[in-house]
């Protein structure tokens, strides 16, 4: 398996990952699934921005993905620039084969790399295995926002978790 830069035919499978648990979770925050041409357009304006999107290749076939982007608007604060905000996405058949664990490696020295000092996570308080996963990977909780969310007509709890990218 090899981590690499994401690139336009790996749209689909990125757009499945992504997909996969949003009719069944609160994992993702959204009741309708992406499109590939959301997906294809959300990859283009990352590429734009500088922000990396990477994928697990295990033989040609796409298992997992990450990325990164602006915490908040920082058009709007500048001040937040030096921090981001990830999401990771690995396929169900691929979990608890460090398959997350090496593309978050990649995506935390590519951070550090493009000059930013914090990595933030917001997971749905429900997810348990993802909170223990970026505890494993040094993120500490930062905070809770009760009720925050909303999916199923169930109010959700965001956990906040970050990494300090220079220590």
């Amino acid at each position: 398996m090899r981590i690499r830069e994401a690139g336009v035919d790996d749209v689909e499978a990125i757009t499945a990952l992504t997909n996969a648990l949003i009719p069944t979770t609160t994992y993702e925050w959204r009741e309708a699934p992406f499109s590939v041409e959301d997906r294809r357009a959300w990859l283009a304006a990352k590429a734009a921005a500088g922000m990396p999107v990477l994928v697990a290749d295990d033989g040609g076939d796409v298992v997992g993905w990450a990325g990164y982007g602006d915490f908040r608007d920082t058009g709007r604060w500048p001040g937040y620039r030096f921090t981001v905000e990830h999401t990771v996405h690995v396929r169900e058949d691929h979990r608890g084969r460090g398959v997350g664990r090496r593309l978050m490696e990649a995506l935390l020295d590519r951070a550090l790399a493009d000059g930013k000092r914090v990595m933030v996570a917001a997971i749905d308080a429900s997810n348990v295995d993802s909170v223990l996963f970026h505890e494993r990977l040094g993120f500490a909780e930062v905070g809770r926002l009760p009720g925050v969310g909303e999916k199923f007509g169930h109010r959700l709890d965001l956990v906040l978790m970050q990494r300090d990218l220079t220590s």
